[in-house]
């Protein structure tokens, strides 16, 4: 069997590790994947938003499955465009993907579907934002329709904060088009989780929960970022109440798209905030969280490819879905300067060694192969990721592996788990 993986990072270096352990997987092509990826499959540079390339390499390599890691192939229509074509994808069609690539889309879904969220307004016109913002006043949050690298939200803390915000967006054009409406909503305060879902359009198999960490620093100081570390499970969010969650927002999604005749298949993310007043959803992403996809799949017992082909054929609830009781903890290594401008090309040094270690993985995201070594060619360079009998152990081990690796000016944070670590007590 044949597959292609699109995409460059962590998550999908870890998706075709995860994919070769099936004995029946003789190839793994990754576009436009990065060094980890190489020492798993071939890379093809065809880029992930390269709708037609992607098409044509599926078609010419008569590869039997493609697996769409991030959001953007996905909202510009590549399940579509691959349908027509007879070729499968594990991933939501362009309409289902809008709940990542618009907020707006997203927000009046939930709204319909009666799915907990903050209260909001959607503007197109700059001077409606600026009155509302003025008339509401502070704290609000500030958000791009669109696709913006995960950085197209603003937690705006004074109401010259949110102001800026709306104008980096709608007049400057920070994010470009993206800014051409906005979303502006009630802060929610408290602790955040992941909660993952497969789902084959009517059928839903839950995940563990997981946390992430988006701020650049310690402390959850610093610019927010894609992610600088996760775990997994995450104790705000424990076991006995995954049914319970599920029940609240992911079978009201289903249950909406299936009515409108576009069925969400593939793998449905709910970004959770833990509020004094109860979970309520933050956004929607529509594929594997970076990094949180790390500490999944280390988890993940189950045969991934069998899971992939159920969502896509309607059969998730013929198959179980199987996680480790371990424990995973994956710590973002990255470039100084991440995630504003930052250096690339350093030498990384240490992979082995760190990999050798017992329930360690480091997970390749902003690397390349050159010369015949790794080097840095992104922000997020590296998620070394831990297995381990407890939370604790997991986090021990993930730091013992970081401190194996190395490479210029590279920096992490050293809090990962803290929030985990201080609830399980």
């Amino acid at each position: 069997m044949k597959i292609l993986v699109v995409g460059s990072g962590g998550r999908e270096h870890a998706l075709c590790w995860k994919l070769a352990q099936n004995p029946n997987v003789e190839t793994i092509l990754c576009a436009p994947g990065n060094g980890g990826t190489a020492q798993v499959g071939t890379n093809i540079p065809v880029k992930d938003d390269d709708i037609p390339g992607l098409v044509a390499l599926a078609r010419s390599e008569e590869v039997d499955l493609v697996v769409a890691g991030p959001e953007l192939p996905l909202v510009l229509g590549l399940e579509n465009a691959l349908r027509q074509e007879g070729i499968p994808c594990f991933g939501p069609n362009a309409f289902a993907a809008n709940l990542e690539g618009s907020k707006a889309f997203s927000k009046n879904v939930m709204a319909e579907a009666g799915v907990p969220t903050a209260p909001f307004r959607v503007f197109d016109e700059y001077e409606d934002a600026v009155a509302f913002i003025k008339e509401k006043g502070a704290p609000l949050v500030v958000k791009a329709d669109g696709l913006a690298a995960g950085k197209g939200v603003v937690v705006a803390a004074t109401e010259e904060e949110a102001l800026e915000a709306v104008e980096q967006m709608m007049v400057k054009k920070a994010f470009g088009s993206a800014g051409d409406r906005v979303v502006v909503e009630e802060t929610l305060k408290g602790e955040e989780a992941s909660f993952l879902c497969f789902c084959d359009g009517v059928n839903y198999a839950m995940l563990p929960s997981s946390q992430d960490h988006k701020a650049a620093f310690d402390g959850d100081t610093g610019p927010n970022t894609g992610g600088m570390g996760a775990y997994s499970p995450a104790p705000i969010l424990p076991k006995e109440k995954y049914a319970e969650t599920a029940e609240l927002c992911i079978k009201p999604i289903l249950r909406h798209l299936a009515a409108k005749g576009e069925p969400f298949k593939g793998v449905l993310y709910a970004g959770l905030m833990y509020t004094e007043n109860g979970p309520s959803v933050l956004e929607y992403n529509v594929r594997f969280g970076d990094p949180e996809c790390q500490p999944l799949l280390m988890r993940l017992e189950t045969d991934l490819l069998e899971i992939m082909f159920a969502c896509i054929d309607g059969k998730l609830d013929q198959i179980e879905v199987v996680s480790t009781p371990q424990t995973a903890c994956g710590v973002v290594m990255a470039a100084k300067g991440y995630p504003g401008s930052y250096p690339k090309g350093m030498e990384i040094t240490g992979l082995d060694e760190a990999d050798a270690m017992e329930g360690i993985k480091v997970f390749q995201a902003g690397t390349k192969v050159e010369d015949g070594k790794i080097v840095s060619s992104g922000g997020r360079v590296l998620c070394v990721t831990a297995l381990g009998d407890d939370l604790a152990e997991a986090r021990k081990k993930a730091y013992a592996a970081v401190d194996k690796v190395h490479f210029e000016n590279s920096f992490y944070r050293r809090d990962i788990a803290d929030k985990g670590l201080k609830r399980s007590k």
